[in-house]
């Protein structure tokens, strides 16, 4: 069954767009555990849950477009990037996590955009498994489940943002590092 060749991209829109609202859904309440609150942490979910989707959905249908990888990592930022500001804002989350975690999320960001005319930078494996760490972690700060199960949710969280949080140090470092080694390759291959 054929699909309409757009639609990956169309979900990795709706992603987007899904970004402003999670985070107004987040903010209304003024952090307080009730129903804006879950389903705010609903929205983020199914949302986020969306990446794998429109992916495996390109992939399977041979539909993958260099708008597509372009559009997919900037979804996710902008979906992730509102829920680390979101709790910031909240204080439930420190400002110098949600800083680290921007910078190198607009860095790169900004570099696949500067290089978009030249090469599309496609995900790195890296990346990816960045991505899902920041969902998994993201997904349990915004679920108010210390409400159901108790504090000790909270280690829970502190575990598992950590984990997020060094795996995009590190593959933004990884992503520098490839850049750098794909750009000296260009120079010889263009100087030979």
């Amino acid at each position: 069954m054929a699909i309409p060749r757009q639609l990956p991209n169309a979900i990795t829109i709706a992603r987007i767009l899904c970004a402003p609202v999670f985070l107004w859904m987040l903010l209304a309440d003024g952090g307080a555990d009730g129903a804006l609150r879950w389903w705010a942490a609903v929205l983020f979910i199914v949302a986020i849950a969306t990446d794998g989707i429109d992916g495996y959905l390109a992939r399977k249908h041979d539909i993958v477009t260099d708008l597509g990888k372009l559009l997919d990592p900037i979804a996710d930022k902008a979906l992730t990037g509102c829920a680390f500001v979101g709790l910031s804002i909240l204080a439930e989350l420190p400002w110098w996590v949600t800083v680290v975690v921007l910078v190198r999320e607009v860095g790169v960001t900004v570099h696949r955009l500067i290089v978009a005319s030249d090469h599309v930078v496609a995900a790195a494996w890296m990346g990816k498994l960045k991505t899902v760490a920041q969902a998994v972690a993201l997904s349990l700060a915004l679920l108010p489940l210390w409400t159901v199960v108790g504090e000790w949710i909270h280690w829970v969280n502190l575990v598992t943002m950590t984990i997020a949080v060094l795996l995009t140090v590190a593959s933004g470092i990884d992503y520098i590092v490839a850049e750098v080694r794909g750009s000296r390759r260009a120079r010889r291959g263009a100087a030979s």
